[in-house]
């Protein structure tokens, strides 16, 4: 069975996103990210500045940072500075966009089959008159 173009592209979206999840999904690399939001590029000095880590691993976090395509670094004077790829971070997010408009619709489905109303199938009237079971049927008839 082939899938459609859109499932393939929104396939592939979430492949290129899959990095940028797994990079983010480390407590220390998150509040990496959270201060190059804040505080714009800076250099690793800065970023270990109250950290709890030291400044080889917040060197390492970065390099994942930026393997997952979410930081890059560029040498100004004597020092290495920091700054975020936005981007990397639009596409995680339309990725998340469309798992959460999945559920929606998924939702609203299950929503519409639960509140629908229930028909009684032929024949059943009389068992349910007798006290039997009834069986229903969830379709709407035509």
């Amino acid at each position: 069975m082939r899938r459609s173009s859109s499932a393939s592209a929104s396939a592939d979206r979430l492949a290129e996103a899959a990095p940028v999840f797994a990079a983010l999904g480390d407590a220390t690399r998150l509040r990496i990210v959270a201060r190059l939001c804040l505080a714009g590029p800076q250099s690793i000095a800065r970023l270990t500045d109250g950290a709890k880590v030291t400044r080889q691993a917040v060197t390492k976090h970065l390099h994942v940072l930026a393997q997952a395509g979410l930081a890059h670094s560029a040498q100004v004077g004597r020092e290495r500075i920091w700054e975020l790829e936005p981007q990397s971070m639009l596409t995680a997010r339309e990725c998340l966009d469309r798992i959460s408009a999945q559920w929606d619709e998924a939702l609203a489905r299950l929503r519409r089959f639960v509140e629908e109303p229930v028909s009684v199938v032929d024949g059943a009237a009389d068992a349910a008159a007798d006290g039997d079971a009834v069986a229903v049927d969830r379709h709407r008839p035509g």
